[in-house]
C-alpha cells in the first residue's frame, strides 16, 4: 500500500491512501467490502456536516466502501431526535455522486420515542424512514440494532423478506441480539425459505472478547455470518490516549465508557499494543484494528473519526501484517 501525502482543504491535510487488497464476502451475501469499515455514529453530532463530507471523500477515495450507521444516531444528544447522521450520510451521497462506489449499512430497533421493538409493521416504517434520510432507493445492509425478544423471529423476518421482495434491502443483519435468538432467527429463515440475518455486529476488541468468542463466533462459523465489530477500538482506551483518570476526564465524550477499561488488564493491553506498534512503525489503534482484521471469522472492524488525522491514521491499519508472535503477544495480554 502506497502512502502520499495531498492537500485536501486550507492548511488541512489528509494522507490519501492507494488500496489494494482483496474484498471480503459480507456473509453468503453478495456484499463485499474493504477490511475497515467507517462508523457514522460521529456525523452530525460532534462532526459537522461539512468535515463529514470530508472524512467520506477521503475514506471512499482511498479505496475504502463500506459505511456503517443507525436510525438512532444520535439520539442520545440534547434536542436531537435521531437520524442525523443518516441525514449527513444522504447529503453526501447526493452531492458527491458516489452512492454505487459504496455499501451503506444502517440498523433500526433502537428507541426512537416507540421502546425497542422489531414488530413487521415498525420495521416496514423504520426503513422506509431510513431510505428517506439516506436518499437512496435500496439499502445494501439493514441490520437489527436491538432485538426486543418478545416479537417472534418470523415476524421480524417476513418483515425483512417484504422489503427485499420491494429491492428496498439487499441484505440483512443483526446486532444486539440474544444467542439464542439469533439460532432461532437462522433456523426459521431455513425453515421457512425466509431470508437470513448474513452478518452479526457485536461488541468485540482487544479487551471485550469473552462474550463473543464464547457464544457467538461458533454461530458465526458454522452458519457462515460475516462479523463486523462495534466498539473496535474501546471507545478509544486502545487508541492509547487515555491511560489514567486524569486522561479520562479531558473528554466529556467518552470518559465514562472509557473507566471501565482502566484497570490491570487494560493497562497490559496497552502495553502490549506499545510494543507491537513499535515493531511496525505503527500506532497502537493501528495495531488494535490489524490485530482484529487478522482474526478469523472477523469480516472488518468498525472505526470512526473525527478529523482527517484519525482518519488517515485507522485506514493504515489493514496494510499492517502482524506476525504470530505479534498476534500471541496481544492475545496473552488480553486473555
Amino acid at each position: 500500500m502506497d502512502a502520499r501525502a495531498k492537500p485536501a482543504h486550507d492548511t488541512e491535510f489528509v494522507e490519501r491512501i492507494t488500496i489494494t487488497m482483496e474484498m471480503r464476502q459480507l456473509g453468503r451475501s453478495d456484499l463485499h467490502i474493504a477490511p475497515l469499515v467507517l462508523g457514522g455514529n460521529v456525523f452530525g453530532w460532534n462532526v459537522d456536516e461539512a468535515t463529514s463530507f470530508k472524512l467520506l471523500d477521503a475514506f471512499v477515495g482511498a479505496g475504502f466502501n463500506a459505511i456503517d450507521t443507525a436510525d438512532s444516531y444520535s439520539r442520545w444528544v440534547p434536542d436531537h431526535k435521531g437520524g442525523e447522521s443518516e441525514t449527513v450520510i444522504g447529503n453526501w451521497l447526493k452531492s458527491s455522486g458516489k452512492r454505487a462506489q459504496v455499501v451503506i449499512a444502517t440498523k433500526i430497533g433502537s428507541d426512537m420515542g416507540q421502546g425497542r421493538t422489531v414488530k413487521k409493521d415498525y420495521v416496514l416504517r423504520a426503513a422506509e424512514a431510513c431510505l428517506k434520510r439516506l436518499r437512496v432507493d435500496c439499502i445494501d445492509l439493514l441490520q437489527t440494532h436491538f432485538d426486543d425478544t418478545v416479537t417472534p423471529v418470523e415476524e421480524t423476518l417476513a418483515a425483512y423478506a417484504l422489503l427485499i421482495a420491494q429491492g428496498k434491502v439487499r441484505a440483512i443483519g443483526a446486532s444486539n441480539i440474544t444467542p439464542e435468538r439469533l439460532r432461532a432467527s437462522l433456523a426459521a429463515s431455513q425453515r421457512l425459505g425466509l431470508p437470513r440475518y448474513e452478518s452479526l455486529q457485536p461488541l468485540y476488541n482487544l479487551y471485550d472478547r469473552a462474550d463473543f468468542e464464547s457464544q457467538y463466533a461458533p454461530i458465526c462459523e458454522r452458519e457462515g455470518l460475516g462479523v463486523i465489530t462495534y466498539y473496535s477500538l474501546a471507545a478509544g482506551f486502545l487508541t492509547g490516549k487515555y491511560r489514567s483518570a486524569a486522561d479520562v476526564g479531558k473528554s466529556a465524550a467518552r470518559g465514562g465508557r472509557v473507566q471501565r477499561y482502566l484497570d490491570t488488564r487494560g493497562l497490559a493491553i496497552l502495553k502490549a499494543l506499545d510494543a507491537v506498534a513499535a515493531r511496525h512503525a505503527a500506532t497502537p489503534a493501528q495495531i488494535a484494528l490489524a490485530w482484529l482484521i487478522a482474526r478469523p471469522g472477523i469480516t472488518a472492524p468498525i472505526a470512526s473519526a473525527t478529523s482527517l488525522q484519525q482518519l488517515t491514521d485507522i485506514m493504515r491499519a489493514p496494510s499492517i501484517g502482524l506476525t504470530p508472535q505479534d498476534m500471541a503477544a496481544l492475545e496473552a495480554a488480553s486473555g
